[in-house]
């Protein structure tokens, strides 16, 4: 299997993990939900649910964004080769190694490891278009651009 396969498997599996743990949320939200009782005291009550409503409604959010980061992942074409860096590329600079896909953190790849990235973070911005001996600066650091994949 390429790298770039097992990237996008790493950055759909961040994705699942995401997804399982923002529907448990939702479920023991709605578990509190129904557990309140009309029996309970006034206001104290109404606040309780409500606190509960907002939770609900900020995992919903959460997972609308899963949903927005599952369809950018599948816009990625694994079999693709970049001359330039591009969204679904990975780029290998002097510092560290890029995937710019999804923002999912550190992956390793064979003792290798690569950052996740959307394309619409500062760095991804700066390394758009740009090909293999082109350089940026980045928070004061130079990366040079080795490989693009």
């Amino acid at each position: 299997m390429n790298i770039k396969e097992e990237l996008y498997k790493e950055c759909l599996r961040f994705i699942d993990n995401r997804l399982l743990t923002v529907n448990k949320a939702i479920l023991d939200i709605q578990y509190s939900l129904e557990s309140e009782t009309k029996s309970s005291a006034g206001d104290k009550h109404e606040t309780g649910r409500a606190m509960l409503q907002l939770e609900r409604e900020k995992a919903g959010n959460q997972l609308s964004e899963i949903e927005n980061q599952k369809q950018i992942l599948h816009k990625i074409n694994r079999e693709s080769k970049h001359n330039k860096v591009a969204f679904g590329s990975i780029v290998l600079t002097t510092t560290s190694n890029y995937f710019i896909a999804i923002s999912a953190g550190e992956i390793m790849i064979e003792n290798t490891s690569y950052y996740a990235i959307s394309a619409a973070t500062p760095i991804a911005q700066l390394l758009l278009s740009k090909r293999v001996g082109d350089a940026v600066v980045f928070r004061d650091q130079k990366y040079i651009i080795e490989t693009v994949l």
